[in-house]
């Protein structure tokens, strides 16, 4: 996986409650195990009409988040069914980061399992980030080595990560990567075990 020390990027806003996993990727696109491809068909409903044309009105296909690589949601992100097609096809389109006053469990972790680093906010926060991008390009830092957001102007906040996960993705590891960490240990430990 990509290391995340430091991300700067444009914001996508999506100001809805309760997005479930069936809205980030639509169960008919999960015939696949691959973790990439899935970018295409994110928030699918939403950010297409019925004749397949890009649909002006929803958030992300407008001009102010065009090139996002974080999006900034509200409550209750990722809930429904535990589809871990849900961070691949948020990363695949492009996003490391997503921020929100709080996210469903299963997706929370799968998150940082993927590579991407979910961030809770309290929602006064998250609310001044949603209004700071509104109909403009708004780029943002997030500091992931000091647990720090800031938009060089008049926002700034700190976050909370446990430090089993902030490792994991200062150091671009997932849990098998994490794992081959140890692999001298592992051949030795199969090795006596073989005796």
């Amino acid at each position: 996986m990509e290391p995340i020390v430091v991300h700067k990027g444009n914001t996508g806003i999506l100001g809805r409650v309760n997005v479930d996993t069936d809205q980030i990727i639509p169960k008919q696109f999960l015939k696949r195990v691959e973790r990439t491809g899935f970018g295409q068909f994110l928030f699918f409903d939403w950010r297409f009409n019925a004749d397949g044309s890009e649909n002006p009105e929803f958030e992300l296909n407008q001009s102010p988040a065009e090139g996002a690589s974080i999006l900034v949601a509200d409550h209750n992100f990722g809930c429904g069914s535990s589809r871990e097609h849900a961070p691949w096809a948020l990363q695949d389109y492009g996003f490391r980061v997503v921020i929100a006053p709080s996210f469903a469990d299963i997706f929370y972790n799968n998150c940082f399992k993927n590579g991407i680093l979910p961030i809770k906010l309290n929602e006064n926060q998250v609310y001044k980030l949603m209004e700071n991008g509104k109909d403009k390009v708004y780029e943002i830092t997030v500091d992931l080595k000091n647990q720090t957001i800031s938009d060089g102007d008049d926002f700034n906040a700190s976050f909370e990560i446990d430090p089993y996960w902030k490792d994991m993705l200062i150091n671009g590891l997932d849990e098998i990567g994490l794992t081959l960490q140890l692999e001298d240990k592992i051949t030795e430990y199969e090795k006596q075990m073989s005796k």
